[in-house]
């Protein structure tokens, strides 16, 4: 904030304006202290199905820095936007980052997203044959199962699909990377209709 310089005085000859003199202060009055207005509450948000969202990636901001990146407005929106939207393709970042700032363009949201992945504070998954599917690497690792008939999504977590592929794994010397296993089938509804 810049100081405000001090008034001028007036040039010779001219005298200082008179100040104008309000209303009188009012008495303070003897009493019980005047409660204050309540505050409203602040709408209690729905329940959301799944594991809760995850809190914003700690350190974001320093691993940034450290990797020689600068924190820009830019990327914080992004960041945010995955870690509220839990999977989400370019385009539906795009779509929520465009919900507050409208200078950004869908070319800054990619390389945004493929930073954030390369830095460790976001992780992708290939959920279609399309574009990938981010989602935050604050969460549980998990693999995902995915319906090729209605697109559900099911994350199951790392220690599940570990029970299951760890002893394959092992038999071959492998390690597999269960942040971006997905297995593609048909849910049990689709698969009953």
């Amino acid at each position: 904030m810049t100081p405000h310089p001090a008034p001028e005085p007036p040039p010779p000859g001219q005298s200082t304006p008179e100040p104008v003199e309000g209303p009188p202060t009012p008495e303070p009055v003897e009493g019980p202290p005047t409660p204050e207005p309540p505050v409203p509450e602040p709408p209690t948000p729905e329940p959301v199905e799944g594991p809760p969202t995850p809190e914003p990636v700690e350190g974001w901001q320093q691993r940034l820095r450290d990797s020689g990146h600068r924190l820009t407005p830019q990327r914080e929106l992004v960041l945010a936007a995955v870690e509220k939207l839990r999977h989400a393709t370019p385009d539906q970042v795009y779509a929520e980052v465009r919900e507050h700032s409208e200078s950004i363009n869908l070319s800054t949201v990619y390389r945004t997203l493929e930073l954030l992945d390369e830095l460790g504070l976001i992780r992708h998954a290939h959920l279609s044959d399309r574009a990938p599917t981010y989602h935050s690497a604050t969460g549980h690792e998990h693999a995902h199962l995915i319906c090729r008939n209605c697109r559900t999504v099911v994350s199951v977590s790392r220690e599940r699909a570990a029970e299951a592929l760890d002893p394959l794994a092992r038999e071959h010397g492998f390690t597999p990377d269960y942040g971006h296993l997905t297995v593609f089938g048909l849910c049990s509804k689709c698969r009953e209709a």
